[in-house]
């Protein structure tokens, strides 16, 4: 009887160790997946021509990485300067005058601009009540929806982009009664982590 329960308390500490190991293993596991993944498609993030790779004895994994988070540091600080100023207006203008084009550009410049604002005072988390009710989920509020939509139904709506889990770059465009939306006072930054840790990591 002694040699059973020995047997079992031998068992029992092998599987909370091998529990264990696959709870520490898959962080660091889909850190190194993803850094790999990042690495691998490296190459393609850059032109051929500014790829230091292409000049150098021997491929540094990586440094195409390093390269294009310079070139874009370097391009949103001249972006600030009075000629980078000018030249964006022009740019702005040329693409806003391409029809279907100035349609997408226009769509991506609002949605990058309403996650990116550092207005503290504009709270953007909020809490709906989705997909059923008494279920709740976290998403975004871009804007008040104003036209068409809110005089059919004679209701001020908010559009609120709710995303999925792990992926926070897909998700779905709802649209709720102004009354129904809870807004939190979360930054964009703790909403996200939250949404791609799917919920283990919950905000202060």
């Amino acid at each position: 009887m002694a040699t059973q329960e020995k047997k079992r308390s031998i068992f029992a500490r092998i599987r909370n160790y091998f529990i264990t190991g696959v709870v520490v293993l898959i962080p660091i596991g889909v850190t190194v997946y993803f850094t790999i993944f990042l690495v691998s498609i490296s190459s393609r993030i850059l032109p051929k021509e500014i790829n230091p790779n292409n000049y150098l004895p021997y491929n540094i994994p990586g440094v195409e990485i390093a390269t294009a988070i310079f070139v874009i540091t370097v391009i949103g600080w001249l972006s600030l300067s009075f000629l980078g100023k000018k030249f964006l207006n022009i740019i702005n203008n040329i693409l806003k005058k391409i029809p279907i084009l100035r349609t997408i550009y226009s769509a991506i410049v609002q949605m990058t601009e309403t996650f990116t604002k550092t207005d503290k005072n504009k709270k953007n988390v909020v809490l709906v009540e989705y997909p059923r009710k008494g279920s709740w989920a976290v998403g975004f509020a871009t804007k008040e929806n104003e036209g068409e939509i809110s005089d059919k139904i004679n209701k001020k709506l908010i559009n609120v982009f709710v995303p999925t889990t792990p992926n926070p770059t897909s998700g779905f465009l709802l649209m709720f009664p102004k009354e129904d939306v809870i807004y939190l006072d979360l930054t964009f930054e703790e909403a996200s982590k939250f949404i791609v840790s799917a919920g283990t990591s919950n905000p202060d």
